[in-house]
């Protein structure tokens, strides 16, 4: 499906009957990333909402820089466009830099949060460099260097060594996302606010999933955001890498339908 919404055309998925949930996709990825999500979900009895974020899979990047500012105020107007008053959101990496932006500003769309691989710190300065380095390279025509950098993080090593052909799917979905899209995601991520002050304010019910050899986003920030927000709960979840939906997803399914389980529609 398709919308116009903020002056682009934003593509999402729309599955399902019941209280709403939300799925927001990381960097370098789209909405197909929530697959095996998306099926557990409806069969439970849920609305699953799976965007694309602007310039990534389907969506149209426009012209504005990226930020989280941009990329929340997208969502808040597709729930809008959909109806929907408020949702639980689930953000992965990147989608949960997005997540802590609707929180801060659209907090009232809430209904329930769960940061999936993410962190609520901002970069360092060493971290901002890497972004650089990496928008400089897209600009001078080597988009190949974003799915370089970012493959050897997303998996665990039993994961890189026994499902080569999940890997080889990742990949492709990266090197087929715009040049465009690749660079609004590096400068929202570059330029995130630090969120760890918002965490204490946070009043609703939140989930935090963690993997425990995730390479990207190490356990001990999903461990740090989980004990910032009053009565999060936090799972840790072994055997995966930090596309630990895909390669745990029973596991990852099962922590997300409990939490779901307990928030009232």
């Amino acid at each position: 499906m398709h919308a116009q919404i903020n002056g682009i055309r934003l593509a999402y998925d729309d599955l399902g009957q019941g209280l709403p949930v939300m799925l927001i996709h990381g960097f370098p990825l789209f909405r197909k990333m929530w697959r095996p999500q998306a099926e557990a979900l409806v069969a439970a009895g849920y609305r699953v909402i799976l965007p694309d974020l602007r310039g990534f899979g389907e969506s149209e990047a426009g012209t504005a820089s990226g930020s989280t500012d941009l990329l929340a105020d997208d969502l808040a107007a597709l729930l809008d466009h959909l109806g929907i008053e408020r949702a639980v959101v689930g953000g992965m990496s990147m989608g949960g830099y997005v997540l802590l932006n609707l929180l801060a500003r659209h907090s009232r769309r809430l209904s329930g949060a769960c940061f999936i691989v993410t962190r609520a710190d901002a970069d360092d300065e060493t971290a901002r460099g890497k972004r650089n380095h990496l928008i400089a390279e897209i600009e001078k025509g080597n988009p190949g260097a974003v799915p370089s950098a970012f493959i050897p993080l997303l998996f665990a090593p039993e994961t890189a060594q026994g499902r080569p052909e999940l890997l080889a799917e990742v990949r492709a979905w990266i090197e087929a996302t715009a040049p465009a899209g690749l660079i609004l995601g590096l400068q929202a991520i570059r330029d995130r606010d630090d969120s760890m002050a918002l965490l204490p304010r946070l009043k609703l019910p939140a989930l935090v999933i963690g993997a425990l050899e995730d390479k990207a986003i190490p356990p001990d920030k999903s461990a740090a955001l989980a004990e910032g927000v009053p009565g999060a709960a936090l799972r840790l979840i072994g055997g995966a890498g930090h596309m630990v939906n895909l390669e745990e997803a029973a596991a990852f399914n099962g922590a997300l339908l409990d939490f779901l389980a307990g928030i009232a529609p």
